[in-house]
């Protein structure tokens, strides 16, 4: 035998020796009953480096995290609002290992998914889909360019704040008058409470698993918040529409929003979501599932168009709410600038010239909100249509409200 090799044999019956030392030896009576304990011991093994889960993703430990991705303000911030929002018991002057301690945030003494959600340094260096997208349409489908769009990072309460902040700044909004109080109330198409709730849902129930984030999608007759994920058994879509039991999909997520009273945790959310929006007069939400997404979809409270009355009363009711929802899109779309009827169609999604499309126009021409950009050829090809000062006015009125005086 040559040296080489003889050596090799040495260095192989060295390693078993070795390996040896460090195993525990079964006896198999079958070859089913071998690869029985080798599947277990895979799991073990797998779930030993963080390769398997078997709880909730949140609860799983995010690789190579340590308490230096948390930051203590953020957790200082979460202890006083939840000590005066639902007197949680911490100290703000807690340390945050402790904080975390307490709410089962760590695994084997690392940060899980949920704490560098909440309350991480820099959360997406972990997750990187966990970001928010805010988009503002000027279309009723989604087209580019996109006029206002928003990329948010951060923790949960940060992209949430944010979220909120942005659509709240795109809606129209209504300023009644101060008979009941020195302030003037104000009145937005799409109450606050209602589009905080949708998009804390969003963000508190969705897949972090997907590569997929939440996108809020505003447009002028809706907002649709979109976030990666599906309702899980028992619950349905139509059960979300009565009263039913909190099932969060991240239960340690869950718990910090509802001690800083982001959430409830009742089951109550989609509920009072569909009743503060029959309090305001508007359409009811609509739930769906598509291609991986759980869909929200809030209708906008817009404005009507008028019916055509005489003179005085048709004045009268120019302050007042508008009835034709096509009519109101028309004038939505022709305040970003004029438009044929080939274009209108586009914009409104559809895929031709309807007979509806040509009835609003020539009704809100009637009316003097539009006029058309070559009036002495009517049936011109090249012929536009562009909001009038009347309908400029109208359109100003419905989003600022009117003023009273002082």
């Amino acid at each position: 035998m040559r040296p080489c090799a003889q050596r090799g044999i040495l260095s192989t019956a060295a390693l078993i020796d070795k390996a040896g030392s460090q195993l525990i030896r079964r006896h198999f009576t079958s070859v089913p009953e071998l690869i029985a304990a080798v599947y277990a011991s895979l799991v073990h093994y797998l779930e030993d480096v963080g390769c398997l889960r078997t709880g909730p993703f949140d609860a799983t430990a995010a690789r190579n995290a340590t308490l230096e991705d948390i930051s203590p303000d953020k957790v200082q911030w979460f202890l006083s609002r939840a000590h005066n929002a639902r007197d949680y018991a911490l100290a703000e002057t807690t340390p945050v290992a402790d904080m975390l301690t307490h709410l089962d945030l760590l695994d084997n003494g690392k940060p899980n998914h949920a704490a560098i959600l909440l309350f991480g340094v820099k959360p997406q260096r972990f997750l990187i889909s966990s970001e928010l997208k805010c988009m503002h349409f000027h279309t009723l489908e989604k087209h580019k360019p996109i006029p206002s769009y928003q990329i948010y990072k951060g923790t949960i309460f940060d992209m949430v704040d944010q979220a909120v902040d942005f659509v709240m700044s795109k809606l129209n909004r209504s300023v009644g008058t101060r008979t009941l109080g020195p302030q003037a109330p104000v009145e937005y198409d799409i109450p606050q409470e209602v589009v905080t709730e949708g998009i804390v849902n969003a963000v508190a129930h969705r897949d972090y698993t997907s590569n997929a984030s939440v996108e809020v999608q505003l447009f002028p007759d809706r907002l649709e918040i979109w976030n990666p994920g599906t309702v899980h058994p028992p619950l349905t879509l139509e059960k979300l529409l009565l009263p039913h039991a909190s099932q969060p999909n991240n239960p340690l997520i869950a718990e910090p929003l509802f001690l800083t009273k982001y959430i409830e945790k009742a089951g109550t959310g989609t509920v009072d979501m569909l009743e503060r929006c029959r309090k305001a007069g508007m359409r009811e939400p609509e739930f769906r599932l598509d291609s991986g997404f759980f869909i929200l979809t809030i209708w906008r409270n817009i404005f009507e168009i008028p019916v055509v009355q005489p003179k005085q009363e048709l004045e009268s009711r120019l302050e007042s709410r508008l009835e034709s929802l096509l009519a109101a899109k028309i004038l939505i779309i022709l305040k970003y600038g004029k438009q044929g009827k080939s274009g209108l169609a586009f914009k409104l999604g559809h895929k031709t010239v309807s007979g509806e499309l040509h009835k609003q126009v020539r009704r809100l021409v009637g009316l003097n909100f539009i006029e058309m950009t070559i009036p002495k050829k009517p049936n011109s090809r090249l012929q536009k249509y562009r909001l009038t000062g009347k309908g400029q006015n109208l359109l100003t009125k419905q989003k600022n409200g009117i003023q009273d005086n002082e």
